[in-house]
């Protein structure tokens, strides 16, 4: 298989440290990746600011990059393949945009039935964080233990501009997309991913076990996954 360049975009919370585990397992076969730390904390950061962050990253390919967003993260790739040569979008357990509207405005059906033992705290600025356990409960219960109390201790505050706005997406790039959703996702409706989908970007989405953080619970199994649909 040609080698390929794997860009990763992390959703809310969260920093380019969640895709370590994947990164090792697409390198391992011979591709390059590349992961930045997006400004969740900033008040005045949309999907706009978000894009440009990624956007620094990205070396221009002839085949096209490979652009992966997780979760939060569906708000600002599509801007991102837009504006550089990709080969394909792959939306991870991911909220999608409808230009001329807010995510919010959508008011979409994206509760997962899942009820943490405790709630987000929101912080006097207009920051949302979540406590360590229920971190673990909704975004980590499938991964070891060790490993989840970690990456719950890394989380940062998120401002919610990027779902307040407008998006600035007025209509989807003519790029390949895949959609890829887990079976026990605690985060993200799969009723309505697939429904985002099939609607949005004219796939079908494909099923993978676990929950909403899959690079961190079966990194070799999302790899494999991500190599299919890049390399069809």
């Amino acid at each position: 298989m040609t080698a390929m360049h794997f860009v990763l975009v992390h959703g809310a919370y969260h920093g380019a440290w969640c895709w370590d585990m994947l990164r090792t397992e697409l390198e391992a076969k011979g591709h390059a990746t590349s992961a930045v730390d997006l400004p969740n904390e900033d008040p005045d950061a949309g999907a706009e600011r978000y894009a440009e962050v990624v956007l620094a990253t990205v070396n221009e390919t002839p085949e096209g990059i490979v652009l992966v967003g997780h979760s939060l993260a569906g708000l600002t790739i599509p801007i991102v393949a837009a504006r550089t040569k990709t080969r394909i979008a792959i939306y991870l357990c991911a909220l999608l945009p409808l230009p001329g509207l807010s995510f919010d405005a959508q008011h979409a059906d994206n509760d997962a039935g899942f009820t943490p033992s405790q709630t987000p705290t929101e912080h006097r600025d207009g920051s949302v964080s979540w406590p360590e356990r229920a971190a673990v409960e909704i975004f980590y219960h499938d991964c070891d233990p060790d490993l989840a109390l970690a990456s719950a201790r890394k989380l940062r505050r998120q401002q919610w501009g990027i779902t307040h706005e407008v998006t600035p997406l007025r209509e989807w790039p003519p790029t390949p997309t895949a959609y890829i959703m887990c079976t026990d996702d605690r985060a993200v409706s799969r009723a309505d991913s697939a429904r985002a989908a099939r609607e949005r970007l004219q796939v079908e989405a494909i099923e993978m076990p676990g929950g909403h953080s899959p690079s961190l619970s079966r990194p070799r199994e999302l790899a494999a996954q991500m190599l299919s649909l890049a390399g069809s």
